[in-house]
């Protein structure tokens, strides 16, 4: 078998659409002090990048806002990365079974988050699915140029499913089934990561903002301009198109595709979102979904769900819950969109 990898990993799902002309700040510059300046913010983080875009109206020293962006993510990072050895959550995935594991209330937080979807979806959404995602090859031990074995993906099927854990909220401790259960929050930290970022600029005094980590957005406030913020949710073929303008405001957008981050095989496309019910990739056409939400964890969660789910049972699930999702399918003829009654209201003409 002949591996043709091509990888998306850090391809961002979102063109930024601010529609106005903008003095950007030197890095060199220590303090923006006009009246309404945006300043923007670049960094590495969770394996991608963030963008952060705030609007300020009184003086900032640019070390203190990127400062407190950069600790914020390192601090999810060491929480929830499955890359790190030495993180909270290598170090639980490493734990035996049937014992209560102190975990920091972030991580309780976004457990507690998971398992709540995870359950309001039938399963779609499941942080277990960690030894899967390995076993395809999309976590941090290398990908093969084979596919997993029948028998080791039914030996991970055995340790898969969000009811084998357990949550205590005081003191805040998780606990699992059984050794081996292994979890996996890439569905769910970036979009997490988004909304800390957020509350950081918040607590500095910051009410408007745009914030990113590797696509996964939440905005609040208006521009400069008194403009809300314009979110564009690209045609997921990876040519960067825009196929729709979204407006939000104080609400976050999370996506959900099948193009970003795939390998084929034999001419089979293989994507890193895995059915939990089946052990396997998803394989339905259903390409990209979009997600609007307050809180860009749930947005992040939900997308990933309802991308499991598929374009049908996933649209009844969003209408069921008044989700605003766009839906973009992919046919013979090119991609289609679908639409919840939900995200009319949020569509830009």
């Amino acid at each position: 078998m002949i591996l043709d990898e091509r990888m998306k990993r850090n391809t961002l799902n979102m063109v930024l659409s601010l529609g106005f002309a903008l003095l950007l700040v030197s890095a060199c510059k220590k303090t923006v002090q006009s009246r309404s300046d945006l300043a923007e913010f670049h960094g590495p983080t969770m394996g991608t990048s963030y963008t952060v875009k705030a609007v300020l109206t009184q003086p900032f020293a640019q070390e203190q806002i990127k400062g407190s962006i950069d600790e914020t993510l390192k601090r999810v990072n060491k929480l929830m990365s499955t890359y790190d050895p030495e993180s909270e959550l290598s170090r639980f995935n490493r734990a035996q079974g049937q014992v209560w594991f102190a975990i920091a209330p972030e991580t309780h937080h976004v457990f507690k988050v998971a398992m709540e979807i995870g359950q309001l979806s039938g399963g779609a959404l499941d942080i277990t699915v960690g030894r899967l995602v390995n076993l395809w090859g999309f976590g941090p031990e290398h990908r093969r140029g084979t596919l997993p074995a029948l028998e080791a993906l039914a030996a991970a099927m055995e340790l898969t499913g969000w009811q084998r854990l357990k949550l205590q909220d005081e003191p805040p401790a998780v606990c699992k089934e059984k050794a081996g259960v292994y979890c996996d929050l890439a569905a769910v930290a970036k979009g997490y990561g988004v909304d800390l970022v957020a509350e950081a600029l918040a607590g500095l005094g910051i009410s408007a903002y745009m914030v990113e980590v590797g696509g996964e957005v939440r905005a609040a406030g208006k521009r400069p301009d008194g403009q809300f913020w314009h979110l564009g949710v690209a045609v997921p073929d990876g040519s960067q198109q825009v196929s729709r303008i979204i407006n939000i405001a104080d609400m976050a957008m999370a996506t959900s595709g099948d193009y970003q981050n795939y390998y084929e095989i034999d001419g089979r496309r293989y994507s890193h979102t895995i059915d939990p019910h089946l052990g396997r990739p998803i394989g339905h056409n259903l390409a990209s979904v979009t997600v609007l939400h307050p809180s860009c964890l749930e947005a992040d969660a939900w997308a990933t769900a309802l991308n499991v789910l598929g374009p049908d049972k996933g649209m009844a699930l969003a209408e069921k819950q008044k989700l605003p999702v766009l839906f973009i399918v992919r046919e013979p003829d090119g991609f289609v969109e679908r639409l919840s009654m939900a995200m009319n209201a949020y569509i830009k003409e």
